[in-house]
């Protein structure tokens, strides 16, 4: 039997179709929202609605990662939420229960009941408290680090890089009792150094929107969905993502 350092190897020489990861941000009240990061509990749930109506299941970033290295992942499809909005347990929570389907919830431990400072428009969105993260993790969902305080890598120095990677996790751990796998880049920005910055923490994976030439679990793409994506649209971007991506190395 080969050792696990070979099966490592051989899983990191391994490239598959690129995932199909949706990223969602707030899930509520759609006023005042200039960035379209919101979707209503309504649209949220003829989306989730579509996905169980073609086969599909949304599961955790995680999950579909560990189905895919089984061999098992070809009907399963990321969801992921990103900033740790409040409304996350009023309004998402319960629709991904009632269709069966995970996510994983990428927040800020620098912002615990705090609100979306880094947006200059729009209005102050709350996030989720220390409570809030552990009764999503409690409801079987995901918990991965979106950093800190939401702050764009590719700009920050390097103590600033470290604290928002490395110690984001370690807080993050510290307050869920579990291990983090999971890192999501503010902005979507990544570079190299971030990855390497991510990868070097100790994170499974992380997911970025456009990595660019970037490539790898470190770097996965993923697909916004936002309140104008009824069931055509997410037929086609179903359909069509792995036409515009090239095979992802070590999945």
């Amino acid at each position: 039997m080969p050792c696990s350092t070979e099966s490592a190897e051989r899983a990191a020489r391994r490239t598959g179709p690129v995932p199909w990861v949706a990223m969602y941000h707030s899930v509520g009240d759609r006023s005042d929202d200039p960035y379209r990061i919101t979707v209503t509990p309504e649209r949220l749930e003829r989306q989730l609605s579509w996905v169980r109506r073609r086969g599909l299941r949304g599961v955790s970033v995680g999950e579909l990662l560990a189905a895919r290295a089984r061999g098992a992942g070809r009907r399963l499809v990321g969801l992921t939420f990103d900033d740790g909005y409040a409304d996350f347990l009023d309004h998402a929570l319960p629709l991904l229960d009632r269709w069966g389907c995970g996510a994983t919830l990428f927040v800020l431990p620098g912002r615990l009941g705090g609100n979306n400072a880094w947006d200059p428009l729009g209005r102050r969105r709350p996030l989720l408290t220390a409570d809030g993260i552990r009764r999503a993790a409690a409801g079987g969902v995901e918990i991965g680090s979106h950093g800190l305080t939401h702050v764009d890598l590719t700009r920050a120095d390097a103590d600033t890089v470290r604290a928002e990677v490395a110690g984001s996790r370690a807080l993050l751990e510290d307050l869920t009792q579990s291990p983090v796998a999971g890192f999501c880049y503010p902005y979507g920005a990544v570079d190299q150094r971030a990855v390497d910055a991510v990868r070097g923490a100790g994170y499974g994976y992380a997911c970025a929107i456009d990595p660019g030439d970037l490539n790898g679990v470190h770097a996965l793409p993923r697909l916004h969905i936002g309140q104008s994506d009824n069931a055509l649209r997410l037929f086609l971007k179903y359909r069509l993502h792995r036409l515009r991506r090239r095979p992802v190395e070590g999945v």
